[in-house]
Order: structure tokens, then C-alpha cells, then sequence
């Protein structure tokens, strides 16, 4: 049986401790998959690192918070998941980073995942701008042993169950997200037919500079300059709130319906591409906020107006997601009831082309120009031995009525 004792030794890394611990597993999930994660020795820091400090009630230093350490591929040392609460101490962090992995059957394999490991190549790679996000809006989710559906015309019935595992930077707190459409994923699947991948990309989701309306996906809102400039159309799209939205199901003199109003949904289709232009790997989750602190109005400060103003409003007193808020509350606050705590994914399809190997590729952080061997900037990717073209397994939603809330979290995060 592992501890929560055990789990935090595992986690928990003194700033100036060099190596990664990292544990053995068999796997049973196919006869291509790794037997554990491979080690690696910090010789620096990622520029992600350390970026955190305390703020507003938040209780925890930054000495605490920088022990939630591990080691990329790059040799370079990462931010990685931590509890809303320090273990030793009892102080608060006032963010959090979603379900704690080391209930995934695949944490044994993939080990914690570096926060911002993507980021930290895009302009060696070539890219021309600089990318970096904020430390609390990286959000992990995971489910064990799912039902997967054929694809693709995939015929007879068959049955396929996988585990998932994936962390996303899905911000919405700020206005980052209105103009920024370039966003860190990590996704690690492996499934009982052999499909296995471990991928990290930092994806364009929808056209930069501008965003979709929530409410009505057939209306385009163009919000200002992209950012970065050179940013690429990923597909997809960020379906974020507008006061059109609010207006609509808040602010209609009837019941407010904020479920309605503030439902975000990131929908990002990744490929890791050969240099040759074959496609090895493909997924499209859909990463799905229920409660951001956060919408867009071009007559706010900032163009980011706070959904906690709304239950100022004396006819939304005591009715939906105001029930029980009082006067003077900020959207800063632990009391606030829009947090961006309330986050499930839809798994989708999940593609993989690489029946010749090999397992190791690199990419540059955008998921293209796949090599054997690493380059300026590229980004380590573990793909197994396997095609399932034409089966092209797709996957539930999970994380469904979960809420991350706890002690001290409050926006952002």
C-alpha cells in the first residue's frame, strides 16, 4: 500500500537536491510500453521554476512552494503538481493543480510532470517569440482504466479500456486567454490494444487575437493584437464567456443561469508531425471550465470583468451560484464561488501511426519537425510501436462533478 507519507517523499525535493527519485513499474497495459520513467540530473533551473510567490492569503513562503520540484528531459528543473495545502506545514497556497497524480496508474511510468517544459523551447526551436504562462493555471486530470469507443469506421465491436493522464495550462483568471491562443499540454495515454503515447506540446487552440463566444459558437470576437504575434491558427477554438453571454442567461431578469453563462471549453487538436510530414500521433480533448473568475466586456478595465461583481446585484442575492455570498466580496477572494476550480476533459480521439518505431522521438515544442535524435529546442515524445489506423480509439469525459476547491484557493488559479 502507498502512503500519503510515501507520496510526499516522492514529491517532495529540497531546492538544492540535484537527482530525480522516480519509481520502477511493469505495466500490463501492452508489450511496447516503458518500465518506468527514465531519470534525469538537474544542471539548472527552467525559467517556470521559482516564478511563484505569495500573495493576498495565501500562508505558504516560496521556499515551501519551490520544493514541488522535478527534473524534465532537458536536464532543466520544472514546477510540478502540488497540493492546495503543504503537507508538513498546514500552510496555504491559494491555487491548485487539479487531481493529484500519484493515483494514475501511468504516475509510476510517467513520473511528475514538469510545468512549463514546452515553454522553455520555443524560442530555440526557431519560433521567433517568447511564451511563458503563469504557474497556477496548470491544471492535471487523469482516470484509470476507461472504455475506449472505436473510431474511424472501426468495424466490429471491441473492447479497449486505457489510462489517461493530462495536464493542461487552462488560465481563467486573466486576460491572457482572450488573445493568447498558444497553451502547454501534457497528455500521457496507454490502452490495453498497444495505443501508447506520452506527449508534450505547447498547441495553438483556435486564431490568436481573438475568441469565441461561449454562448453562441457561430459568433467570433476579435479582441485585440495576438499574442505572441506570429502565433499559428491551431484549429479548434477557446470558448470564453462574454458579457453577451452574461447578458443572455444573467442578466435577463429571469433566474440567473451562471451554468449557462460561464461554461469555457478549450477544444485543441494536436498532432505530432515526422519531418517527412507523416503524422504520428494525433488527439483533440476538450478542456472544459464550469467557474472562472473571469469574462470578457471591452468596457471593463482591462476587457476582464469578474463574474463576483454580479452577485452584488441584490436580485441575484441568495439565488445560484450567490447563494451565501456577502457583501465585499472580491474575486480575489477564498469565498468567492468563481475560481476556476470546476474542470472535467473530454478525451476524444486518440491517434497513433508508428508500427516501425521508434519509441523515442523529438519535436520542436509545437509538435512538428519529428526527428530520432534531439535538435535546438526539440522536445522529448515516447510514442509506442503501434498503428491503430482505423480504429482511431475515442474516450469518455472525465473529472466530471469534481471540484478542486480547498483551504485558501482563491483566483487566480
Amino acid at each position: 500500500m502507498v502512503t500519503a507519507a510515501d507520496r510526499n517523499a516522492r514529491l517532495v525535493r529540497a531546492p538544492g537536491a540535484l537527482a530525480l527519485t522516480l519509481l520502477p513499474l511493469v505495466l500490463s497495459c501492452g508489450p511496447d510500453m516503458p518500465t518506468g520513467p527514465v531519470q534525469f540530473t538537474a544542471v539548472g533551473d527552467g525559467v517556470a521554476f521559482g516564478v511563484w510567490t505569495p500573495g493576498g492569503t495565501d500562508t505558504c513562503t516560496k521556499a515551501i512552494h519551490d520544493k514541488f520540484s522535478t527534473v524534465g528531459p532537458d536536464s532543466l528543473r520544472y514546477p510540478t503538481w502540488h497540493p492546495p495545502v503543504d503537507p508538513d506545514t498546514g500552510c496555504t497556497f491559494g491555487h491548485e493543480h487539479g487531481r493529484d497524480p500519484h493515483g494514475s496508474d501511468l504516475y509510476r511510468e510517467v513520473g511528475d510532470i514538469p510545468f512549463g517544459y514546452a515553454n522553455q523551447h520555443l524560442m530555440e526551436s526557431g519560433f521567433g517569440a517568447v511564451r511563458n504562462e503563469d504557474h497556477v493555471g496548470h491544471k492535471v486530470e487523469w482516470e484509470n482504466d476507461i472504455e475506449m469507443t472505436p473510431g474511424n469506421g472501426g468495424g466490429s465491436v471491441i473492447s479497449v479500456r486505457c489510462d489517461v493522464l493530462v495536464k493542461m495550462h487552462q488560465g481563467s483568471h486573466s486576460r491572457d486567454a482572450f488573445t493568447n491562443n498558444m497553451h502547454e499540454v501534457a497528455y500521457h495515454i496507454r490502452c490495453s490494444d498497444g495505443t501508447g503515447f506520452s506527449a508534450t506540446v505547447l498547441t495553438p487552440i483556435g486564431q490568436a487575437g481573438e475568441l469565441t463566444a461561449s454562448c453562441n459558437r457561430e459568433r467570433e470576437i476579435m479582441v485585440g493584437t495576438p499574442t505572441p504575434p506570429n502565433s499559428p491558427n491551431g484549429g479548434g477554438h477557446r470558448a470564453i464567456p462574454d458579457l453577451a453571454c452574461i447578458q443572455q442567461h444573467v442578466m435577463n431578469g429571469s433566474r440567473p443561469n451562471f451554468d449557462a453563462a460561464l461554461h469555457e471549453s478549450w477544444e485543441i487538436s494536436v498532432n505530432l508531425v515526422a519531418a517527412n510530414g507523416r503524422t504520428l500521433v494525433g488527439f483533440n480533448p476538450y478542456f472544459q471550465v464550469t467557474d472562472p473568475s473571469r469574462y470578457y466586456d471591452p468596457a471593463a478595465p482591462n476587457v476582464t470583468a469578474r463574474p463576483i461583481d454580479l452577485c452584488q446585484n441584490v436580485s441575484f442575492t441568495n439565488r445560484d451560484r450567490c447563494q451565501g455570498v456577502g457583501a465585499g466580496v472580491t474575486w480575489d477572494s477564498p469565498n468567492s464561488p468563481f475560481k476556476g476550480v470546476r474542470r472535467f476533459v473530454d478525451i476524444n480521439g486518440n491517434f497513433i501511426g508508428n508500427a516501425d518505431g521508434p519509441n523515442v522521438w523529438y519535436t520542436d515544442p509545437l509538435g512538428r519537425r519529428g526527428r530520432t535524435e534531439p535538435f535546438p529546442g526539440s522536445i522529448r515524445q515516447w510514442i509506442a510501436r503501434h498503428s491503430n489506423n482505423g480504429l482511431d480509439l475515442h474516450g469518455p469525459a472525465i473529472g466530471q462533478n469534481r471540484n478542486y476547491n480547498g483551504p485558501g484557493v482563491r483566483a487566480p488559479n
